[in-house]
């Protein structure tokens, strides 16, 4: 399944409005960046994996496309644990490096709220369709035809940029100039392919004028993008996950408001 095309199942995120998956993704983001600790990024986490259950992702389609994610979380959580703020008793102190009490919760803290915050996001993500989203852009958030359209565009040209680059390579290879000096052939290949790309993007631009799409009149389109009772569901579960977190955070003391670190 591609993140550009995705495969519709039956499962009912995929006829989620993209808005609403964009809306909810930001709730959630906003809450848990509010407060530095492991209890609120934690409850988060432990009910967004019960709700992933029911995106419709496969196990290997989710480890794939949470990878970068799945990296970041751990890595960050290491840099803090060795460089984090001194607090309480010592267990390493060797240069800069100084694993404390403080440093050890402050690294949790931060690998959880990775993981809480860039897990359903890339889930709700994958559900959505360029086109689709597009037109919720442009139909319930109203924002101007030309930069929806544009983007657009630009996404649909992701997957012939990956191609171009392909073929740029077997092309290379062919003519006995791409099997050595790996890098300086990804620099010259990068730079054939941005050529490659701004003459594309020239000619695109000029085709979509052509056809209208630069028009300052009122637009209509296909397929109509409304908001319904599975976008209020999938915004009022994000409310109920953020509310609870935060709940359980502040009645366990563990509340770290971002606002009070010094």
């Amino acid at each position: 399944m591609s993140i550009l095309n995705p495969v519709r199942g039956s499962q009912a995120v995929y006829a989620i409005n993209p808005v609403a998956k964009l809306l909810a993704a930001l709730l959630l983001s906003l809450t848990l960046v509010l407060s530095i600790d492991w209890v609120s990024a934690g409850v988060a986490l432990v009910l967004e994996s019960v709700l992933f259950l029911w995106a419709g992702l496969g196990l290997r389609t989710f480890l794939l496309r949470a990878l970068p994610v799945l990296i970041a979380a751990p890595a960050a959580a290491l840099t803090t644990l060795l460089y984090g703020r001194p607090s309480g008793q010592v267990y390493l102190q060797f240069a800069l490096v100084n694993v404390t009490d403080g440093s050890i919760e402050l690294a949790v803290a931060t690998g959880l709220r990775v993981l809480a915050i860039g897990l359903p996001a890339i889930v709700l993500f994958v559900t959505i369709d360029p086109t689709d989203l597009a037109d919720g852009l442009a139909q319930v958030l109203h924002l101007p035809s030309r930069f929806v359209l544009g983007g657009l565009a630009g996404l649909r040209l992701v997957g012939l940029f990956l191609e171009d680059w392909r073929s740029l390579e077997l092309a290379r290879r062919a003519r006995g100039v791409g099997d050595s000096g790996r890098l300086r052939r990804f620099f010259s290949q990068g730079f054939a392919l941005l050529v490659l790309s701004i003459r594309r993007g020239s000619k695109l631009a000029t085709a979509m004028e052509a056809r209208g799409f630069g028009s300052s009149g009122a637009r209509t389109y296909a397929r109509a993008s409304v908001m319904g009772w599975r976008e209020a569901l999938l915004i009022a579960l994000a409310v109920v996950v953020a509310l609870v977190a935060v709940v359980v955070s502040v009645s366990t003391g563990h509340w770290n408001f971002i606002g009070s670190q010094s």
